[in-house]
């Protein structure tokens, strides 16, 4: 639990809030300020203790002893080995939830929280949801991960209304998309500049009674407006970033200025380094060369400081965020957080009270699956980066604060995002082995062409606009003479870009096929065993698909970063300058 939380005001250790119930023989987590259990002490059944979570939280009793030293926390038998910190099955399932690595600090911190599940029902409640009126969705076991980490400048919260604009309704002010591999194996956490200049689609927003308003689009506004201007919710950020980018964005999670301050307390403090000395009077940043643990008001000031690093812009703050997020993520690896019992409630605490989410992540129980997805990665295969951007040409060159989309870097940095290539080089045997399914897939389309008549193909929209299946089958039996096509509806899920899939002995048919469509290599999926003589190819038709005869199927995404390209590697240290 954090400094303003029940139990810390009395100088409660969390630890010690686990009392004995001598009536069932269980330890039970006791919080809040009801009163004291009456019954009095008295030897407890030799049974079995299981955990269960309180129905409603309760003052630790006066009358129940604490366990003693060597017992920790519910989960062993009376008279057995102890299970304490340094074993056993509570203890595991601790350092197996703090294992979780995320993008940003909410994400991390959510993970590192999970872990107890005695707290649900209080974790729960701590929680706040906004229906996003069917913006994004909710993400998949078996597919890639993207989740919109927002930071808002809301000035809400003790001590916040000094930091200026204290009626601010909170705009997308720190803004990561956060992207995890299908495999789980790297995260890229795209970060997007708050003054770039882009286009704010239609939202529709659920209003408190359960109406829907439509917010107008926006063109040539700046990216922080996408949230809090004109009444805009998440929903309309991750709208934007969907239209910006081209990536579908499954979550959302946002935190406000307390969330910095409580959460790098709850940690323990963050480990910072600075290559210069610093004394900003606007963030109050005032500190000396060197390392230091920021906690608090200091590591508010840290994140927010534009007046002391690199160049002054916003740009330069951004690294000195990523800077702070990937050192968050070590310490919340290290030994020191791993192994302690305080700062695991504290986090626990800390982290629920801070997050606002949306419907698809609005439980503990969906929260522990999306952790359960990233407990294995690890810090190495993280990387932050920026979306790249260049100085608006449309502003007078003696003020310049707005920026727009480098389109030369960008294009390729999002097609490898949409496409699921790491940034870092995750391991050698990984990319060897996909230079070699490229080449295979080159070679796909050598070779000999079907005739027309004799291709047969179930045609399905996958993304597409509406009525693509039917139009397609339409063009393709009348323009082309694929009499042998069928028209199968929407697909089970939708894919960013189209794709053919085929049997082995089909491949004469599927490169026909993919001359008339316009699909390259990359866009066929060849399988493993033969079909039918009258069984059908799949053709599933996805986002890229806009009419029949458009060249289709994305080239192959670049497997290596765009030259020059601003990164943060969230497993090494480096001093903000």
């Amino acid at each position: 639990m954090d400094a303003q939380s029940r139990g810390r005001a009395d100088e409660i250790d969390p630890a010690d809030q686990w009392v004995l119930n001598p009536r069932t023989g269980n330890y039970e987590l006791r919080l809040g300020n009801s009163p004291a259990q009456q019954h009095s002490v008295s030897t407890p059944r030799r049974t079995r203790r299981t955990p269960s979570a309180p129905s409603a939280p309760s003052a630790p009793s006066p009358a129940v002893p604490k366990p003693r030293r060597g017992e920790g926390p519910p989960g062993g038998r009376r008279g057995g080995r102890p299970r304490g910190p340094a074993g056993g099955g509570a203890s595991r399932r601790r350092r197996k939830a703090l294992a979780v690595t995320g993008g940003t600090l909410a994400f991390l911190l959510v993970g590192g929280g999970l872990g107890s599940y005695l707290y649900y029902q209080h974790l729960n409640g701590n929680l706040k949801v906004i229906d996003t009126n069917g913006a994004g969705g909710s993400f998949k076991k078996d597919q890639p991960i993207n989740i919109l980490v927002i930071g808002t400048d809301k000035r809400s919260g003790a001590g916040n209304q000094g930091y200026g604009d204290a009626e601010s309704v909170g705009h997308a002010d720190t803004t990561i998309l956060f992207h995890v591999s299908k495999d789980r194996s790297n995260a890229t956490a795209l970060s997007i500049p708050r003054d770039l200049i882009t286009d704010i689609p239609v939202c529709p927003t659920k209003q408190p009674g359960g109406s829907v308003k439509q917010i107008a689009a926006t063109k040539g506004s700046r990216f922080n407006n996408s949230l809090g201007q004109e009444g805009r919710d998440p929903g309309c950020t991750m709208r934007t970033v969907k239209q910006l980018t081209g990536i579908d964005v499954d979550n959302f999670m946002m935190v406000d200025f307390n969330a910095v301050k409580n959460l790098s307390t709850a940690v323990g403090g963050v480990p910072v380094c600075l290559a210069k000395d610093v004394n900003d009077r606007d963030s109050k940043l005032n500190l000396k060369a060197g390392e230091h643990r920021l906690q608090g008001e200091e590591a508010l000031a840290f994140v927010r400081t534009r007046h002391s690093f690199g160049n002054e812009s916003d740009l330069d703050r951004i690294k000195t965020q990523q800077q702070f997020l990937s050192s968050m993520m070590r310490e919340m690896k290290s030994k020191e957080t791993l192994t302690s019992p305080k700062k695991f409630f504290s986090l626990a605490e800390a982290a629920t009270k801070s997050l606002t989410v949306d419907q698809g992540l609005g439980s503990i129980g969906k929260l522990t699956d999306l952790a359960g997805e990233l407990k294995d990665m690890n810090l190495k295969n993280v990387t932050f980066t920026t979306l790249p951007v260049v100085d608006n040409p449309n502003e007078p060159s003696n003020r310049k604060a707005t920026v727009v989309v480098n389109s030369s870097q960008a294009d390729p940095l999002l097609q490898m995002i949409r496409e699921d290539v790491s940034l870092t080089e995750v391991e050698k045997k990984e990319h060897a082995a996909k230079e070699a399914a490229d080449a295979k897939q080159d070679a796909l389309l050598q070779g000999n062409r079907a005739p027309a008549g004799d291709v047969r193909v179930d045609v399905y929209n996958g993304g597409g606009p509406p009525g693509s299946a039917s139009t397609t089958l339409t063009w393709l039996q009348n323009a082309k003479g694929v009499y042998k096509a069928s028209n199968h509806g929407n697909a089970a899920e939708r894919l960013a870009a189209t794709q053919l899939e085929y049997a082995p002995n089909q491949a004469d048919q599927a490169r026909a096929l993919a001359d008339m469509m316009g699909l390259s290599a990359a866009a066929m999926k060849v399988g493993t065993v033969d079909a039918g003589p009258k069984t059908p190819m799949k053709l599933t038709l996805g986002s890229d698909f806009k009419e029949p005869g458009t060249p289709l199927g994305a080239p192959a995404a670049p497997q290596q970063a765009p030259e020059g390209l601003q990164r943060v590697e969230a497993d090494k240290a480096v001093c903000a300058k």
